[in-house]
């Protein structure tokens, strides 16, 4: 498999999880807890979420990353592009960690591995 499509794949996938991140963001925001909380209409709640740079930004970024991914399709077979969906997984987890300072079990951990070696396991099964 030539380098271009995985790496397409990779940056997909990436953005796709960057906007989940950028979503939880948002809707951790107090404004958007405030709203939420306070049982108000959906016009109030609707109104509030829309006005959110970072749902914003999770949208747009998860449209640029679904763009990609239908380019994607277009070059390799879904059989071997989707199974890396699940490093989407990986990514927003480390991210929620990471940026967000969120706390994952020791068998979330585990889990995490063990998906990332299944797909380095299926990319080096499709290469060979």
């Amino acid at each position: 498999m030539p380098a271009l499509p995985i790496l397409l794949i990779l940056v997909s996938v990436s953005i796709s999880a960057f906007a989940q991140t950028l979503f939880r963001i948002g809707m951790t925001r107090p404004e958007v807890q405030a709203v939420l909380a306070g049982g108000h209409d959906g016009v109030a709640i609707f109104r509030t979420l829309i006005a959110s740079p970072f749902l914003w930004g999770g949208l747009l970024a998860y449209g640029f990353g679904t763009l990609l991914w239908l380019f994607v399709l277009s070059k390799v077979p879904v059989s071997f592009a989707y199974p890396f969906v699940a490093l989407g997984i990986v990514i927003t987890t480390l991210s929620g960690t990471l940026l967000l300072g969120e706390q994952i079990s020791r068998m979330s951990m585990i889990g995490i591995a063990l998906v990332a070696l299944g797909i380095v396991t299926m990319a080096m099964g499709r290469a060979g």
